[in-house]
């Protein structure tokens, strides 16, 4: 492991040389390319000042218990060393951990997209409460979101709702939302008291730029609406919302929630640009779930990847066997304890295929 750190610690080296170099500030892309790899390589870097440190401290307590005669000082050196294999061990566990390759999107914004599924009312309004979720957790870490675009349910919630989040590793955090969500519980219109289930389908995208692909404007259909509030009434009497469509694809992207037509259009941008890079990223995921027995980040949309039974207040993660007895608090936000569980459980396979030397 020292030994992939000091190559990691050389090519940090000869990152930051370039960055300053007049050829890396003439070309854009290749500079936003090594300004992000710089920021990922100095993460691993510190932790590795860190271990060289201790592992310095080590070797002076070893020869201190090897050479010195005076008993009081060779206890505290004792004591000391203890305390440094124990930091050694934490250390290499978290830098090992570190080193396991990342998705090169997973330090990207996200866009997340929530439709209701199978349910009617009941999935609109269910789709509604995971939005109310998702909008919980990022204040709770401090995540700035934008809402991009939404069509409200009949009785309340949203047949769809798509929205911005913006921090750093968004993406590599929230991708393992994506699939279907199920829901059982006794709805508001039931009057007799029985257990419905319903379901939404839940969509991840990283968010992607320029840099990353770039779409032809000659392939892009761009087409005017008025946007619309509740009922279905319009909000507006000016043509502000947009309606973006890429023709080799087939792709549709739409923003109304800004007043600007030209805000509009960014938003919608934004959001297209994503969907077509995303097409080629599900056939890399499809790729790697086949070589993986238990896929936790599966580029199926179509899985059941989680259940909230409201009679027995529990929430059920499927693909790693998850249960979960504190509903209310999830819905309030509380899905830290769940995100960390997928990672460690991807992180772990990923280990055992030995990705990590």
């Amino acid at each position: 492991m020292l030994e992939k750190l000091e190559l990691i610690y050389q090519r940090w080296k000869a990152v930051e040389g370039e960055l300053s170099s007049p050829d890396a500030m003439a070309d854009m892309k290749r500079f936003a390319q090594l300004n992000k790899e710089y920021k990922d390589l100095a993460k691993i870097v510190d932790e590795y000042n860190i271990y060289r440190n201790i592992m310095s401290n080590i070797d002076t307590n070893k020869e201190i218990l090897a050479t010195e005669k005076d008993q009081e000082f060779r206890e505290m050196a004792k004591t000391e060393l203890d305390e440094l294999l124990v930091q050694q061990e934490e250390k290499e566990e978290q830098i090992r951990l570190m080193l396991i390759p990342k998705d090169p999107e997973d330090s990207k914004n996200a866009i997340m997209e929530i439709r209701g599924g199978t349910g009617g009312d009941e999935a609109a309004i269910f789709a509604g409460d995971l939005y109310r979720m998702y909008m919980r957790y990022c204040e709770k870490r401090g995540w700035k979101t934008e809402l991009v675009d939404y069509t409200e349910g009949t009785a309340g919630g949203y047949k769809e709702i798509v929205f911005n989040v913006n921090a750093e590793d968004a993406y590599g955090t929230l991708k393992f939302e994506s699939g279907v969500h199920r829901v059982q519980r006794v709805p508001d219109t039931e009057t007799q008291g029985r257990v419905h289930t319903s379901a939404a389908s839940i969509v991840v995208l990283p968010e992607v730029d320029e840099f990353d692909i770039v779409l032809n404007p000659a392939d892009i259909r761009k087409d005017l609406f008025c946007a619309s509030g509740p009922g279905g009434q319009s909000v507006n009497t000016t043509y502000s919302a947009v309606r973006l469509t890429h023709i080799p694809t087939g792709v549709v992207a739409q923003c109304q929630d800004q007043k600007s037509q030209l805000k509009n259009f960014d938003k919608a941008l934004q959001v297209l640009r994503s969907r077509v890079y995303e097409l080629e990223l599900q056939k890399h995921l499809e790729e790697a779930s086949k070589k993986r027995k238990t896929m936790v980040a599966t580029g199926d949309r179509s899985a059941k990847v989680r259940t909230y039974n409201y009679p027995q207040g529990r929430l059920t993660e499927h693909r790693i066997g998850l249960t979960i007895y504190n509903l209310t608090e999830v819905m309030n936000g509380g899905i830290q304890e769940i995100m960390e569980a997928l990672q460690f459980a991807e992180n772990a396979e990923k280990l055992k295929e030995g990705t990590v030397a």
